[in-house]
């Protein structure tokens, strides 16, 4: 039989950064993983890899094999993502010699590299079973149908996984399989993680981030919650300057909570504000509650560096819309590979097609494929038309490959999710894991006021949107602004142009209900009945400019006419103050300073901006 040999790894390498300004004590240049791989390829075994998610098992494949073995190629095969039809296919072919049309077994292309090639098969024990039947032949005797794998160049074949069976779909118990393969179980001590992330922030000293993680209470499940992967996450936040929780995932819809473990499984001590906190100081980091205009932030951070981000919010707040304007702006006008989940099949994505030379090729769907730089959105996350679609979805989020093949030029991931649960009601979503929630670099819950969309709509509708969204900042409670949506505001707008029942566009709940959110104030201001905003305040400045007065000269803390106006400003839009400046000019300083004070507190930069122009406008002594 002929094989190919193996080479020799190559020696490792050292590079001073902050944490490590010389090699640490014991440091041999390759972790127990990485030497485990180097003994199988030398002996030309199978060798299956076991570990907890995150602590970087995949990543050292990655990392190791080009830096050690520069000749060879990283195969990588996810089988969880994978149908039997992208490993090995029957096809007609016509035979060289009798010029026939003949059945053969077609093997997928990234099996023919044309040189030396490892072949990882990550998360083997999540495919179905027709496929694991396909990987067992492949780890028993490194052949795939009528093809042997050594022929065509391999040196060596690794399984890895995770044995949770929260995140698997089998156990191996299969002696004759199990006899075939050597073994290695592995914590997050048996990777080069910390060198990685050492390397990865060199700017920071990462020393005292390691003591934290290792001071971890035993046994493990608080260490396993804070993974390697969401410590280097949280670190990539910190380093923009975002809030660190939002390096912890969200798992089934709730942030993940870094939770002692009791006696008998049950839970402990929340520290996970402790721990961050603890994080942030050790690098010199804020950790800040949130930042301005949260959504666009982290967006634009994404395009920066790369990451996958999931945004989860309400629906109808305006989420993927502002996602693909900020996209939009980022790539220099391009709009982002867009896909809704709901209507999204596995052939929109790719599909395996035999090839001239014999091979079976994924075709790749042609936006994947452009030169320019590209974005993907993936609109309705957790509402897979199936299970083959999510399956595509979970390869292209976790190593930005479709098939087994990089999508060229992609920049950066962004997923768009609702919540299990909005005001009361069950969603129609689906669950994930924790492997597959930590994939996410940076996983924010947006609330409604974290999205410009009001700027939109009076853009777009002028008076009319100024007036509803007077109606739904000071007319309604909080319960009704969450029934009465942007979305929902766009449609209350038309449905009030066409002369129709503004009912109609509410929420529909069945049996001839609506959302529980009353209309007659909206009527009424629709209808220019009195109400006070910041139109009627510039129509009557002087009289509004008398009561301020007034209200002045009888309480420092103001009266009711202080209070209205203050509301008013508060909620004002930031197009609406800029348009009546004048007004605000002359009525801001006739306001106690605690009211004033207010208006810079949690404001986007542009506001707080506008704001401290027309303080500065404020003469020292009243008038």
């Amino acid at each position: 039989m002929s094989t190919t040999a193996p080479t020799k790894p190559a020696p490792a390498s050292w590079r001073a950064n902050a944490t490590y300004p010389e090699p640490p004590e014991g440091w041999t240049g390759v972790s127990r993983l990485e030497s485990f791989i180097d003994a199988m390829i030398d002996m030309g075994q199978t060798g299956q890899i076991f570990g907890e998610h995150g602590i970087g098992k995949t990543a050292t494949f990655f990392s190791h094999l080009p830096a050690a073995y520069p000749d060879a190629e990283l195969v990588f095969v996810p089988a969880a993502n994978l149908t039997p039809d992208d490993l090995l296919a029957n096809a007609p072919v016509r035979d060289a010699l009798t010029g026939e049309l003949v059945l053969r077994q077609l093997v997928m292309s990234q099996l023919r590299p044309g040189r030396p090639f490892v072949l990882l098969i990550d998360d083997s024990l999540q495919a179905g079973p027709t496929l694991q039947s396909q990987l067992m032949q492949i780890a028993c005797n490194w052949t795939l149908g009528e093809h042997d794998l050594r022929e065509l160049g391999c040196i060596g074949v690794f399984l890895t996984d995770n044995e949770s069976l929260a995140e698997t779909a089998a156990r191996r118990s299969d002696l004759a399989v199990l006899d075939r393969m050597v073994t290695i179980r592995l914590t997050a001590n048996d990777t080069s993680w910390r060198h990685r992330l050492a390397a990865t922030y060199h700017e920071w000293d990462l020393r005292e981030v390691f003591t934290i993680w290792a001071a971890l209470p035993l046994p493990l499940p608080l260490r396993e919650l804070l993974s390697p992967r969401t410590l280097d996450h949280i670190l990539a936040n910190a380093r923009e300057g975002f809030p660190l929780r939002w390096g912890l995932p969200l798992v089934n819809g709730e942030r993940l909570r870094l939770v002692e473990e009791r006696p008998g499984g049950k839970g402990g001590t929340d520290r996970t504000a402790e721990i961050l906190d603890r994080i942030a100081a050790a690098v010199g980091a804020e950790n800040p509650a949130t930042v301005p205009d949260p959504v666009r932030a982290v967006v634009r951070a994404a395009l920066r560096n790369r990451w996958t981000v999931l945004l989860q919010g309400p629906p109808g707040c305006g989420k993927t819309e502002l996602v693909r304007e900020t996209v939009r702006a980022g790539l220099g006008g391009r709009e982002p590979l867009y896909f809704s989940m709901p209507v999204t099949n596995v052939e929109d994505l790719c599909a395996p097609i035999p090839t001239a030379d014999g091979a079976l090729e994924s075709l790749l769907a042609a936006p994947f494929l452009g030169p320019e730089p590209k974005a993907i959105v993936w609109d309705e996350y957790n509402r897979p038309k199936d299970k083959a679609a999510f399956a595509k979805l979970m390869e292209i989020t976790q190593e930005w490959s479709l098939a087994g093949r990089p999508i060229p030029h992609l920049k950066a991931q962004i997923a768009v999710q609702n919540p299990p649960y909005h005001l009361g009601r069950k969603l129609l979503v689906a669950r994930n894991n924790i492997a597959q929630a930590t994939r996410f670099t940076a996983s924010l819950t947006v609330e409604p006021g974290d999205i410009p969309a009001n700027e939109w709509l009076i853009a777009k509708y002028g008076a009319v949107a100024e007036t509803v969204l007077e109606w739904w900042k000071h007319d309604i409670d909080e319960e009704g602004r969450a029934w009465i949506t942007k979305r929902t505001i766009e449609r209350l707008i038309k449905l009030h142009q066409r002369g129709l029942p503004l009912e109609m566009g509410t929420v529909y709940l069945g049996d001839g209900e609506y959302a529980p959110v009353p209309l007659t104030a909206l009527i009424d201001r629709l209808d220019d009945r009195p109400v006070t905003g910041l139109t009627e305040l510039a129509r009557d400045a002087d009289a509004w400019e008398a009561r301020l007065r007034s209200a002045a000269e009888a309480s420092g803390e103001g009266t009711n006419d202080s209070d209205t106006v203050h509301q008013v400003l508060a909620n004002a839009e930031l197009s609406q103050l800029k348009e009546h400046r004048a007004v605000v000019v002359r009525l801001v300083p006739l306001l106690p300073p605690k009211l004033r004070a207010t208006y810079l507190v949690g404001a986007a930069p542009e506001v707080q901006r506008f704001w401290i122009e027309v303080f500065a406008q404020i003469p020292r002594s009243p008038r």
